[in-house]
């Protein structure tokens, strides 16, 4: 008897999650279609006509859209990388000080 339960409530819950994601592709659908209208020239305005607020660290310090990439990382070999991770390694409490190798 309790399995027929289990069966019952799952299938009433794959019903409901199937039924959800249907209504979302409906109004995502419906919501693609729609065309969208911005306000002026900020990238950050939404198509409903509020507008929307960045976040602080994308503005500058005169609260001005950031138009540089925020962050800039330099090449390295894995062998840079394996060398800087044992140096972090070796450097911690745990880390031992000979340099076995497990490969």
């Amino acid at each position: 008897m309790l399995h027929l339960l289990y069966i019952l409530a799952f299938t009433v819950l794959a019903f409901l999650a199937v039924g959800n994601l249907i209504r979302s592709l409906v109004t995502v659908g419906m919501e693609s279609q729609r065309p969208q209208q911005f306000r002026g020239n900020n990238r950050y305005a939404s198509y409903s006509g509020s507008q929307a607020v960045p976040h602080p660290e994308l503005l500058d310090e005169y609260g001005n859209v950031v138009n540089e990439p925020l962050l800039v990382m330099r090449s390295l070999t894995v062998q840079d990388a394996r060398e800087q991770l044992d140096a972090l390694y070796k450097s911690s409490p745990g880390g031992s000080e000979e340099g076995s190798e497990l490969a």
